[in-house]
Parts: C-alpha cells; sequence; structure tokens
C-alpha cells in the first residue's frame, strides 16, 4: 500500500471528487464561501494552493475525500471548477469491499445521516453538491470557535460534538433561533456529561499539589 503524501499539481474537477461523509453544516460552508469572496486574483491562487484537499485514491481511479469537505462544497457552490489534492494513500489495487473496509478501519469514513443514524457506504453521496445539511455539525462548529471545546487533530472530532448537542437539544431550536441555541451548548460543554469528548475543556481543580487533576463535581 502507498502511503506517501503526493501532491498533485494536475487540477482534479470539485465534481469528480467523491464524499466520505453524508452531511456537512451548510452553515459552516457559508462562512467558507464568504471567506472565499475576499479572495483575489493573486490571492485566490495562493489560497488554493494552501489549501490542498487530501484525498484517498480507490477503484476507478476515483478521489475520495477524507477531509475539507466544507471547503470543497463552498468552492463548488462559488463555481470553482478544479482544486489541487494531496493523495495520502493509493487504494487503486484494492476490490471494492477491501478498499471500503480499509477506509472504515483507518477512520477515513464517516457515513452518519443528519439525524446521527450510521448508513452504509452505499449510502454516502457521489458529488459534493449531494451532501446533506447538518445543523448541529454547523452548531458545533460554531462551538468550538466560541471556546466550548479545543482544536483536535481527532478525525471528525466536530461530528462528535455534534452527535452529543444533537442528543440533548432540538433541532428545531437551533434552526429557528441559533444564538441561543449557542448559547444553551456552551453550558452543556462545560459539563462533566461530555468530558468523554475530544477537545474538552471544562471545569478541573488541583488535588494533590498540582500532580494530578480532578474535574469539580
Amino acid at each position: 500500500m502507498d502511503i506517501k503524501l503526493r501532491p498533485s499539481v494536475r487540477p482534479v474537477p470539485i465534481s469528480d471528487l467523491r464524499p466520505t461523509q453524508i452531511t456537512v453544516g451548510l452553515g459552516e460552508v457559508e462562512q467558507r464561501r464568504s471567506h472565499w469572496r475576499q479572495q483575489q486574483g493573486k490571492k485566490a491562487a495562493r489560497f488554493l494552493g494552501k489549501h490542498m484537499i487530501p484525498v484517498i485514491l480507490g477503484p476507478g481511479g476515483h478521489h475520495y475525500l477524507i477531509d475539507n469537505h466544507h471547503l470543497a462544497r463552498a468552492l463548488y457552490d462559488e463555481g470553482v471548477k478544479s482544486v489541487l489534492t494531496l493523495v495520502i494513500a493509493d487504494l487503486r489495487k484494492l476490490e471494492t469491499a477491501a478498499f471500503w473496509f480499509v477506509m472504515d478501519n483507518r477512520g477515513w469514513l464517516h457515513p452518519y445521516d443528519e439525524r446521527g443514524r450510521r448508513c452504509t457506504h452505499a449510502d454516502l453521496p457521489c458529488s459534493v453538491k449531494d451532501m446533506r445539511d447538518d445543523p448541529f455539525r454547523t452548531l458545533a462548529g460554531e462551538l468550538r470557535r466560541a471556546g466550548g471545546f479545543a482544536k483536535e487533530t481527532i478525525p471528525f472530532t466536530e461530528f462528535l460534538w455534534a452527535d452529543f448537542l444533537r442528543r440533548r437539544m432540538k433541532r428545531k431550536l437551533v434552526e429557528k433561533n441559533f444564538r441561543r441555541a449557542l448559547k444553551e451548548a456552551l453550558i452543556l460543554a462545560k459539563t462533566d456529561v461530555a468530558d468523554y469528548l475530544p477537545g474538552w475543556c471544562g471545569p478541573v481543580t488541583d488535588t494533590d499539589g498540582g500532580a494530578g487533576k480532578r474535574r469539580k463535581k
């Protein structure tokens, strides 16, 4: 298996990129669209050069997105035709069943729908334009920016937080009163019921002169 990181200097059409997740937060997508509109001329070229899209090469030569789904969707919606990619692994030689097994076990797959239900790889959209909206993913992203939890390198961290919030808040609240939903999310994020999540930064207290820490009860 080739796992060398290889940048592709040949642009790949965004419409050919295949998602490895079912949903995005369209609110997050809109933020990235707004940021892209601020890039003009050489700034736009530099931006695309610095934001190479990580992909896995799969059977049939397809490019499978494993990160930056929101950015890819935003660029697509803004009319950008192609992007540069960073090949994380070349799995083109694998049979289809083996490919999806590897993708799942390497944490390169997040087949959950907007209700948090696990689906199969057959339910993944074939294009970034077909990814569905999960407002809790938008809320989780805003929660992190507001200091609700720390940024982590663990894959799909925001989706883990989105699922945590989904189980404790009404979707209608998030859709109708986002500001209030964010306030409630900030309170929930600091409680010990969230301490299993990556990036949790709730209150702690020293118990042994600084050698260890224990959550406040």
